[in-house]
């Protein structure tokens, strides 16, 4: 589960990165890390709604060079494509979230700091990447509260919110391989307390809306919300104040059977109705699925296990690789469909056959 080192993950396609991550990691932390719930319908759903789109180009649309920047919730991005928050790095990686934020940091990215990260914040954070940090509330919101304070001090420019966890998703992969701990010496260095304990991470089945106030009243940070599939939530999410929201169903990781995140984008774009960005989590493998998701509604996208397996190929170099091949692959689709900036990208560019 070492790194074979950089020239093995190319500037190429998901797929192939994918494929050398397998053989390079241990097959029980490799299956942790793809898996995904139930049957896991959701996981490959995901990936199958970019499959049956189709693109329907614009043409003679003028000259000039596209452009990429984007601008997120404390952040100008050169590319509309941050990393997502997923846990545990250190089980493809030995150097862990700091080599994903140092490749993160090379590409000119956004790196989502996983409240499941192997490594602390304020070490992920000396790599140099921009990065805003995932957050499941605890029921200790003191706990809480002291975790938002440490991502803050530590240079995190916006919290992500998870909405979608109020119970743990079951994975036949990990209950097949009875994966139920990490491996010695590998914790969840931002649960660890005060005290030098690391504490259990607790979903809590009773977290409301309530939640967000609290956590707006606690942070001076702008706060998204990710774990949103249904419209009529989307709109509670901007009555409550929040600043962002991201279209995602877990990477299939909780509710097997539920929506993907590229067919519910549309209906939750609409509802938001340009109040707050959207982002789209799931699925994303190419420039051109982010082009269509772009497309259709979302602001920005999220791209997680293609990060994982690029850094387990090639540590910081593969991560950049991944990252940099998705963004150029995104620049050069716009140019073929007449696009020079994400905000040319419309719905009528995109068909289903």
């Amino acid at each position: 589960m070492h790194s074979r080192g950089a020239d093995v993950a190319p500037a190429g396609r998901a797929r192939e990165v994918e494929r050398g991550a397998r053989d390079v990691l241990d097959p029980v932390h490799f299956d942790y890390l793809a898996g995904g719930a139930g049957d896991e319908r959701t996981l490959t759903g995901n990936e199958d709604a970019f499959t049956r789109r189709r693109l329907v180009p614009r043409v003679l649309r003028g000259p000039g060079p596209v452009d990429l920047s984007t601008d997120l919730p404390g952040v100008r991005l050169a590319a509309p494509v941050v990393v997502a928050p997923t846990a545990f790095h250190r089980l493809a990686h030995r150097d862990g979230e700091v080599a994903t934020a140092a490749g993160v940091a090379a590409a000119g990215g956004l790196l989502t700091v996983s409240t499941m990260a192997t490594t602390a914040v304020e070490d992920i954070a000396a790599a140099g990447a921009a990065l805003w940090f995932q957050l499941y509330v605890q029921p200790d919101r003191a706990f809480t509260a002291a975790l938002v304070a440490r991502a803050e001090a530590a240079g995190c420019r916006a919290l992500v919110l998870t909405v979608d966890s109020p119970v743990r998703g079951r994975h036949a992969r990990d209950e097949r391989h009875g994966f139920t701990e990490l491996p010695a010496g590998v914790v969840c260095e931002n649960l660890r307390a005060a005290d030098g304990r690391v504490r259990d991470l607790v979903v809590d089945p009773d977290l409301g809306w309530d939640a967000v106030a609290w956590l707006r009243g606690t942070t001076s940070l702008p706060v998204l919300v990710k774990g949103v599939l249904h419209p009529a939530d989307a709109r509670l999410a901007v009555e409550h104040g929040v600043d962002g929201i991201v279209v995602s169903n877990h990477g299939g990781r909780q509710l097997d059977g539920a929506v993907s995140t590229l067919d519910a984008l549309p209906a939750v774009a609409e509802a938001v109705a340009g109040r707050v960005p959207v982002l789209l989590d799931g699925g994303v493998r190419s420039g051109v699925d982010a082009l269509v998701a772009l497309a259709l509604g979302a602001d920005a996208v999220m791209l997680g296990r293609p990060v994982l397996w690029g850094l387990a190929l090639g540590g910081a170099d593969g991560v950049r690789a991944v990252l940099e091949d998705l963004t150029d692959e995104l620049a050069h689709a716009m140019a073929l469909v007449g696009a020079h900036r994400p905000a040319d990208l419309t719905p009528d560019l995109v068909t289903v056959p």
